[in-house]
């Protein structure tokens, strides 16, 4: 088997060396929900110059989408960030074109990484075209996507849109999961139920559906 990387002692190195240079890079810094973002950017902030990009037309349905992009501006006004924020075009039909060979996968298997790797791809593809130092994600918060997964296809993608680097991370660690259900209580924030395709969509209506 594989041996595991820790992806956050990476990260966390990485920072140290930042600040000990003084250098504050550009980041773009691809965010699926606000729930998701708390931690990272609270562990990140001071760090980097950082630019959200939402690009998740794997949400669905497009309700389900809006409210996820919605509540996650509420909490950046909340607590007073100031960052430029981009909303990419929704398109739910075609993200899902490359999905549908894999739609009887489980969660968590290829029908996951191939997602993954799309999302990652055009936030890879933006932060070359507009001089960024790194992009990352702040998907390695949850506790159902593999971090081993999402650190390798960054690392992959990497090498094709270089310079910019992979920001290593596996914000989950630490009790990272857990203090950002403090954050989202206090805010009171949308806290969704399932992943977000159509694919988890209907296994959460199928679950609570008996």
């Amino acid at each position: 088997m594989e041996k595991k990387i820790n992806y956050q002692q990476k990260l966390l190195q990485k920072l140290e060396e930042l600040g000990k240079s003084g250098v504050k890079p550009r980041l773009c810094l691809h965010a699926c929900c606000g729930p998701c973002f708390t931690i990272p950017y609270e562990i990140i902030k001071g760090y980097f110059g950082i630019t959200i990009i939402y690009n998740n037309s794997n949400i669905y349905p497009k309700e389900e989408h809006d409210r996820r992009l919605e509540e996650f501006k509420r909490y950046i006004k909340e607590i007073g960030a100031k960052l430029d924020f981009i909303e990419f075009p929704y398109d739910n039909l075609t993200y899902n074109k490359d999905l549908e060979s894999h739609a009887d996968d489980k969660e968590g298997h290829e029908r996951c990484r191939i997602c993954f790797r799309k999302r990652l791809s055009q936030g890879f593809e933006y932060a070359k075209e507009h001089g960024f130092d790194y992009f990352g994600t702040v998907m390695t918060i949850s506790r159902y996507k593999n971090a081993q997964d999402i650190n390798k296809i960054g690392h992959e993608l990497e090498k094709k849109y270089s310079p910019v680097k992979w920001l290593d991370a596996d914000f989950k660690k630490n009790n990272g999961y857990e203090q950002s259900l403090e954050i989202i209580k206090k805010h009171e924030m949308y806290f969704q139920e399932y992943c977000g395709c159509i694919y988890s969509y209907k296994a959460y209506q199928e679950k609570h559906s008996k």
